[in-house]
This record gives C-alpha cells, sequence and structure tokens, in this order.
C-alpha cells in the first residue's frame, strides 16, 4: 500500500484541481494498491493534522474547476521556525502528521514561500515532490508554471475591454496587472492586449519618459493610450531608495496602489484625463484556460510516475518544452525574474511598445 499526502498552499490559482486530478489517475490506474490523503488548507492541515480520506470519485469532474477542492493558506516561511500564538512547533507537527499517517511521500503544489518549505522538510527527512504553481511564472526551474497562462488571458481581456471605452472617450486608461515582484503577467498580458506602454518591477520607469510617449500618440491622432502596469512597478527615483527607505515611504503611502500615483502623476504633466482599472483576484479566479488543464494535467501525470518509481526531493519543471524533474535545493529561494534585456522585451520595444526607461 502507498500512502500518498497531497496539498495546496499559498495563493490559489487556475489548474490546481487539474493538477492533483492528474497526479491521483496515474496513481489510481497503476498495479499498487493506493491512499492519498488531502491536507485541507495548505500546510494548516500538515501541522494540525486536518485531513481526509480521498476516494477516486473526489478526483473525478474537477477538470475544469478553479481554485482548489483542498482549500488553501499561506504559512509564511520565515515564521516557519517559530512557535504559533499556540505554542506549536510547526516543522515537528508536520512531520508528526507525515510519520502517523505512515506516508510515503507528499505531494506540494505551490509557490515561492510553498517550495522553501518544501525543501524544508525534505532537508528534515520527508518524501517530497513538488509541483509549480503560481500565476506569476516566477518559479526557478521551469520555464512555465501552470494557472499564468490562465492569468494572462484574463488580463489581456481586461485590457481588451479597456480597449473600447478608452478609444470612445478619448482617454488615458490604467490597466493594474497583479506581479509585486516579477513582470511576466503584466508583459504578456501587455502584448497580447496592446498596451502602449508597459511598466514592471524590473524595469524602474521615468514618468517624464511615460508622458513623453502618451504625448507623441496624442500629437500622432490617438485619441487615448493605455498602460498596463504591474502591482510591483517602481520609479527610477525610488529604485535608488534602500529597502528601508523605500519601506518607510510606504508606511506613509496615499494611494491605494502605484497605478493611481501613475495616473495623477500623468493628469498633473499631461492634463489627459486618466482613468485606473484593478482586475485583481478575477485573474486568479475561473476555470483554467485549455494550455493550463493540458499542462497541469501533464504535470501531475509525471509527479504520478516519479512517486510510484520513488523518484522524491524534486519539483515537477517544464523545461524546452519538456516535463524534466529539478532537484528541490535548486528552486527553493530563488526568483525567476524577467531580464530587462530578454529578446521578448527587446520584441517589444521594436513594436513601440515602451516601457518608461
Amino acid at each position: 500500500m502507498k500512502r500518498i499526502g497531497m496539498l495546496t498552499s499559498g495563493g490559489d490559482c487556475q489548474a490546481l484541481n487539474a493538477a492533483m486530478r492528474g497526479v491521483a489517475k496515474v496513481l489510481y490506474n497503476s498495479t499498487e494498491d493506493v491512499e492519498i490523503y488531502g491536507f485541507q488548507d495548505g500546510y494548516q492541515g500538515l501541522i494540525y493534522g486536518k485531513f481526509r480520506l480521498m476516494t477516486y470519485d473526489d478526483f473525478s469532474g474537477i477538470l475544469t474547476k478553479g481554485g482548489t477542492i483542498l482549500g488553501s493558506s499561506r504559512t509564511p516561511y520565515k515564521l516557519i521556525r517559530e512557535p504559533g500564538a499556540d505554542g506549536v512547533d510547526k516543522v515537528a507537527a508536520m512531520k508528526q502528521t507525515y510519520y502517523k499517517l505512515q506516508l510515503d511521500c507528499l505531494v506540494i503544489l505551490g509557490g515561492n514561500g510553498t517550495h522553501k518549505t518544501a525543501n524544508l522538510l525534505r532537508q528534515e527527512g520527508l518524501n517530497i515532490v513538488t509541483l509549480p504553481k503560481t500565476i506569476d511564472n516566477d518559479l526557478w526551474g521551469t520555464d512555465m508554471t501552470f494557472g499564468f497562462q490562465s492569468a494572462v488571458n484574463i488580463a489581456t481581456d481586461a485590457l481588451d475591454c479597456i480597449h473600447t471605452t478608452a478609444a470612445s472617450h478619448g482617454r488615458v486608461f490604467i490597466v493594474e496587472v497583479m506581479g509585486h515582484k516579477v513582470g511576466w503577467l503584466t508583459l504578456n498580458a501587455g502584448i497580447a492586449g496592446g498596451a502602449d506602454i508597459i511598466l514592471v518591477p524590473e524595469i524602474p520607469y521615468d514618468i517624464d519618459k511615460i508622458v513623453e510617449k502618451i504625448n507623441e500618440r496624442h500629437n500622432r491622432g490617438s485619441r487615448f493610450t493605455i498602460l498596463a502596469v504591474a502591482e510591483g512597478a517602481i520609479s527610477k527615483e525610488d529604485a535608488k531608495l534602500s529597502k528601508k527607505e523605500y519601506k518607510k515611504k510606504l508606511e506613509n503611502y496615499k494611494y491605494p496602489s502605484v497605478s493611481y500615483e501613475i495616473a495623477e502623476q500623468i493628469q498633473e504633466k499631461s492634463g489627459m484625463e486618466v482613468r485606473v482599472t484593478v482586475p485583481g483576484h478575477t485573474q486568479r479566479g475561473g476555470s483554467p484556460c485549455a494550455y493550463d488543464r493540458v499542462f497541469a494535467s501533464r504535470l501531475g501525470s509525471e509527479a504520478g510516475r516519479m512517486i510510484l518509481a520513488g523518484e522524491y526531493g524534486f519539483m515537477v519543471g517544464y523545461k524546452h518544452r519538456e516535463i524534466v524533474k529539478v532537484p528541490l535545493e535548486e528552486v527553493a529561494g530563488k526568483l525567476k525574474m524577467l531580464d530587462p534585456n530578454a529578446s521578448i522585451v527587446r520584441e517589444a520595444k521594436m513594436m513601440g511598445i515602451s516601457f518608461g526607461d
């Protein structure tokens, strides 16, 4: 009998269920006797022993379902070694639950913080296999994460819808896209949605360059300009600040987000009306797109094969259009940033898209 634990941690996204289904399908269709235990609400379920024995039927009909049937929560890695308010030793509790259930392996679906904790559990002697989940596509060791393409589609739809109202009213519109630290989502949605200006965290912007682009379009007869702005977009001035100085500035920040600050500056400098649209958590929601359904299923299938073969301590990744296994120690604690000199950025600039630099 193989006993497998499974949990989803961190922010939800599309195709979590599709990925879990892929794992379960392979395990249930093998010649092995298998039990799958689903932990509720991420690592919290593992810490406090909240789980249920799942059946084949639990994984039926979830391919197209968004969110996660197991629930999720955030358990910050920086606090993982610190006892909570209840005094519980989180790492010891997770190990105790693992051994109490006599698990052969724990399948963990998550992003950057999740992978740090997964690697810690590996170092503590648990058998771990992980799957790369995040709409940000910022996990090291994989060219793609599931949830990303679905989020790109939603953010692109938002930009498409803004085009008609922007053209009708002759305004400047800012669409704020998720992404505090990296700009993959904003860049791809911006290109797909025909944004004129794309602002990402990796390329600090100059507000005068942005206004220059808007005026250039206006003088050419364009009635509107659309900006795709990442949540973590940062000005050149702020980029020069130390972390401590920048944190202090944010403590007295009067804007809901950077998009509203940019909007106010554009209005002051250009005299044009500016509107801000924030799709927010809609980018995480809804059914996974066809690409993510296939992609997550493939990743889950490989995870199932690895479990049956006893190949532990890896993240299932995607490199050069092939499914690969990546050692967890190579993944944990690393961000896959957007290179400002990447070919996709260069190509966007050649098409006339401004990055405000």
